[in-house]
């Protein structure tokens, strides 16, 4: 997998939007490192102290500014949480809007950094930064029931435990698309409960 193989299925991924002024407009970015030649998935552990979502796993986003679009929502984000300082010439597209239990619309932005070494997080935000391999999610996902919801509440393997939606859905959907050239949906999996607060 390269920059260039990725950008070009996702130039003809035709994306999703969802047009809900209602919500708060958030954007995560999904960003590719690459660590010892393989390329890998930036996410970050929150930080206990954090009001919402504390200690859960998360692409590095948050609620954009005003005025700001998703790509420039993304990027800051990128460069506030994890130091991460990249250009718009990083970004490689957009993935379909997200909508959560707790009131936000998600876009995802898709962007390449390469080898980038360690990195730290924002003391304020990230527990812990994480570069996980690609090839880890490129893998069936595990869908279980819950009682509160008729959808089915999507997870991914992560380092012994899960990783859940919204962040699951959304790197599922990329890794569906950059290592498959699949275009797969993922709005209409659910999250698990303790993520709709």
């Amino acid at each position: 997998m390269t920059r260039d193989s990725v950008a070009a299925r996702l130039a003809g991924f035709p994306r999703v939007t969802a047009d809900r002024a209602d919500l708060k407009q958030a954007a995560v970015a999904v960003c590719v490192v690459v660590r010892d030649g393989l390329p890998c998935l930036l996410l970050t552990r929150r930080a206990a102290g954090l009001r919402a979502h504390a200690g859960q796993w998360a692409l590095p986003g948050g609620r954009r500014d005003d005025g700001e679009t998703p790509v420039d929502g993304a990027l800051r984000e990128l460069a506030e949480e994890v130091g991460l300082e990249l250009g718009q010439d990083s970004v490689l597209g957009l993935l379909d809007d997200y909508v959560t239990r707790s009131g936000y619309l998600i876009t995802p932005v898709a962007c390449w950094a390469g080898p980038v070494g360690r990195l730290t997080g924002s003391q304020a935000e990230v527990a812990s930064v994480h570069q996980v391999p690609l090839a880890d999610f490129d893998v069936e996902p595990r869908l279980i029931t819950i009682p509160e919801s008729s959808a089915p509440v999507i997870q991914l393997p992560l380092l012994g435990g899960y990783l859940h939606a919204p962040t699951a859905a959304i790197v599922h959907q990329f890794c569906r698309i950059a290592c498959r050239g699949e275009v797969h949906r993922v709005a209409h999996y659910e999250q698990p409960v303790f993520a709709w607060r």
